[in-house]
């Protein structure tokens, strides 16, 4: 396993561990912990993001055959049931790409992206919502040790810490909505991470919905974005791991202990 797969699997080992039930026999019954309300919460939680993932593998690809014409009888109002459609979508565990390239196939490169990242700034306050509702306050009960100081990190995290987190494939976008919500993030840095972690594969995959759309009609220019947004991403990583360096390396003149 590779070193990010290795740090990660670490990481999860140790949240499960933190925050897992006493064995069975020890410590308070489950009958008990259930009067708990941070308990429960927790448990809802849990049980909405496993029926949401049953969901997604049983319910089968939608046919999109008649969407242009329901967006044609929507007129003026198109786009904000796309921003708002496509938040739930999110937060229902649908994958951002599936979503981006199909509003790319239904409102073109540029308004696809558009309507895409609103969802995603909507899906992002929603599911951190969620989470910090019915999650937050179980996890910082039972944290401890590491998981700790890695939620302190989360609370003083930067927007370039969130668009760091983003842009490691550790869960969809909807997932990692929830999750931030339940660690001690702060809201305002969280959604404008998430927000420009998402711009350069908005107008990416975009664009390749709308040419498989019209292709006849496909403007190389409007990828342009996408290129941008990723030099962007590039440089932030950059910046990202230059910081990260200077404060594991001692000042100059500082003797080793």
């Amino acid at each position: 396993m590779s070193g990010p797969g290795r740090w990660l699997r670490t990481r999860a080992d140790e949240l499960v561990r933190a925050v897992r039930l006493p064995p069975h026999g020890h410590g308070r019954p489950l009958r008990e912990r259930l009067r708990e309300r941070p308990f429960r919460r927790f448990v809802l939680l849990l049980g909405m993001l496993g029926v949401l993932g049953i969901v997604m593998l049983l319910v089968p690809q939608p046919d999109l055959a008649a969407a242009p014409e329901m967006v044609d009888d929507l007129g003026p109002f198109a786009p904000v049931a796309a921003v708002v459609v496509g938040a739930l979508l999110l937060v229902a565990l649908v994958p951002r790409t599936f979503l981006t390239v199909a509003w790319g196939a239904l409102f073109g490169p540029l308004g696809g992206a558009g309507y895409t990242l609103g969802a995603a700034l909507l899906a992002a306050a929603l599911g951190f919502a969620v989470g910090r509702l019915l999650g937050r306050e179980f996890v910082a009960e039972r944290i401890r040790g590491r998981l700790a100081r890695l939620d302190g990190w989360f609370a003083r995290q930067s927007v370039f810490g969130v668009i760091t987190v983003r842009l490691l494939p550790i869960g969809g976008f909807g997932l990692v909505s929830y999750g931030y919500g339940t660690t001690g993030a702060r809201l305002l840095p969280f959604l404008v991470g998430s927000l420009l972690a998402s711009v350069p594969s908005a107008f990416g995959y975009a664009a390749v919905g709308a040419a498989v759309a019209e292709p006849d009609t496909f403007n190389p220019l409007s990828v342009a974005p996408a290129g941008l947004g990723l030099i962007a991403t590039a440089v932030i990583v950059w910046r990202w791991r230059r910081s990260a360096l200077r404060d594991r390396t001692p000042a100059a003149g500082t003797a080793p202990n």
